[in-house]
């Protein structure tokens, strides 16, 4: 059975080209627009890796990671922040309880060896 990615993403047009890409290596894809659909599809769909944009309406996704975090034994699910603003966010990402970071826009090249690297262990 395919690992499941939860893609959670506000702009309908970047969570669909992200879904194409992470479909294209093989995975199953489930999504999400802002930070409280994240953690309830989580719960609902107990994924194997999230990519958690950071800029959200309603709930942002450090607070959502944070919300996720909490839930009992779900500390070993890797969450990758995805955020435009580069860098800056990254001690951020990682104090919430993010594995990782990754720039906008979502690069090919860039995404599967990640995506390999938390799923593939």
């Amino acid at each position: 059975m395919p690992k499941k990615v939860l893609i959670v993403e506000d702009y309908q047009d970047t969570r669909s080209f992200m879904k194409l890409l992470v479909e294209s290596y093989g995975y199953m894809v489930v999504e999400a627009a802002d930070g409280i659909e994240a953690f309830e599809e989580f719960k609902k769909q107990h994924p194997d890796l999230v990519l958690m944009d950071i800029s959200l309406p309603m709930v942002d996704g450090l607070t959502a990671t944070r919300a996720i975090r909490e839930i009992d034994g779900n500390q070993q699910v890797p969450i990758i922040a995805i955020t435009a603003f580069g860098k800056v966010y990254y001690k951020q990402a990682i104090e919430a309880g993010c594995n990782d970071l990754i720039d906008k826009p979502v690069d090919f090249e860039v995404l599967e060896p990640v995506l390999k690297q938390y799923l593939e262990k």
